[in-house]
């Protein structure tokens, strides 16, 4: 469970840096079908390491899923910004919310493969 755990994650990383790439250079819109399926990959990973957490309790990546659920809030806020409010970023969230993301991505791959 956790290669794909791993996999999910590092696909929506790929997606996430077309969105960052689009918001960071200020184009009009973001692609919206890379939006949603960056959301819905890290969102499948992210319940997937939940459930994963549930069941081992006490042998999981505690930091790593606490730093991505951080990510997630910053991911629903951004995704509230393109959908409802129809503008995106904030650049500096969009930065926060990559940082957080990629230090539980480093974090969990650190549990997973040492």
């Amino acid at each position: 469970m956790l290669y794909l755990i791993v996999a999910l994650f590092a696909g929506a990383a790929v997606l996430g840096l077309i969105v960052a790439t689009a918001i960071l250079s200020k184009k009009p819109e973001t692609p919206k079908g890379v939006v949603f399926g960056h959301g819905a990959l890290a969102a499948t990973g992210l319940a997937l390491l939940i459930y994963y957490a549930v069941s081992n309790q006490g042998d999981y990546p505690q930091a790593a899923l606490i730093i991505f659920i951080v990510a997630a809030l910053g991911g629903f806020i951004l995704a509230y910004n393109d959908f409802i409010r129809k503008k995106a970023g904030p650049a500096g969230l969009v930065i926060v919310h990559a940082l957080a993301a990629v230090t539980a991505f480093v974090l969990l791959l650190m549990f997973v493969f040492f």
